[in-house]
């Protein structure tokens, strides 16, 4: 009887202690994958906060595909612009994503997807990386400058510029470019004008001094047409405009760029939601 006893007692304190060591590896299990969870959240916010305040080493990455990749844009004095979003860099990240963001960034640990999302404009969000299927999706959001077509302004009306007739810019906006004849082989010039603005235009040079204001035809207007060089082999162009801080700009682009893309919100620094989601 008693034999039977002991066993039974045995038997009660081995279930006992499995469902002792179950719920212990249970509860490490669940510490692990917590701490690990907290790991990659951590490491998904530091990658964007650099991403976006770092121009990346070199600061010109962007041109060898090489090197350690930064977002953030450098204005034309060389500062660092704070949370901001080069369109240039990202779009040369998205076609080396694999190397540059998986391995280089998540050291192949995670899958991940970027995305640029324009706010209070006309233009659509752009995004990168991979699809993630994961049920475990870290997604870090920040507000970022990003400047899409910017480099390729010459003049924003936003901002005082010189006029040949004098005009007061109180009333008026005004600004001007300096142009040679073998510019327009490669390059086409145009004023792009915001949807929303309703203003008149004349344009001139030093050599042709009109003063007949026009009706926009259109909201990207070409230039090319419209530049006289008479005998000289170059000309300063002014453009006149009946509104004062105009939103519109005078862009020199490349023959092959996207004329779907002649858009105003393109060429002005837009305020975007930048979002990058990393998993498993």
């Amino acid at each position: 009887m008693r034999l039977i006893e002991i066993g039974i007692i045995l038997m009660i304190l081995l279930l006992i202690t499995g469902v002792v060591l179950t719920s212990t590896e249970d509860m490490t299990g669940k510490v692990t994958t917590t701490q690990q969870s907290k790991h990659f959240e951590t490491l998904t916010s530091e990658i964007v906060d650099n991403l976006i305040n770092n121009p990346g080493v070199p600061e010109n990455w962007q041109e060898y595909e090489k090197g350690t990749p930064g977002l953030a844009i450098v204005n034309e004095n060389g500062e660092v612009i704070p949370n901001s979003v080069s369109y240039v860099k990202f779009i040369v990240l998205g076609n080396n994503y694999k190397k540059m963001v998986f391995e280089k960034l998540f050291s192949s640990r995670l899958k991940s997807s970027m995305e640029l999302v324009p706010l209070k404009s006309s233009i659509s969000s752009v995004k990168i990386g991979d699809e993630i299927s994961s049920d475990n999706i870290y997604s870090v959001n920040r507000i970022v400058k990003c400047d899409f077509y910017k480099k390729f302004v010459l003049k924003d009306f936003q901002n005082p510029g010189k006029c040949n007739h004098n005009h007061g810019q109180d009333e008026n906006s005004c600004n001007y470019f300096k142009i040679f004849k073998g510019n327009l082989k490669k390059s086409d010039y145009y004023l792009l004008i915001d949807d929303n603005e309703d203003l008149n235009y004349f344009i001139d040079t030093t050599q042709d001094r009109s003063q007949d204001w026009h009706s926009p035809y259109s909201k990207a207007i070409y230039l090319n047409d419209e530049i006289e060089f008479f005998d000289d082999t170059s000309e300063i162009v002014f453009v006149h405009l009946d509104k004062p801080q105009a939103k519109a700009v005078i862009v020199s682009l490349p023959k092959d760029f996207d004329k779907n893309n002649l858009n105003y919100d393109y060429f002005r620094t837009n305020e975007c939601k930048f979002i990058l989601k990393a998993g498993f």
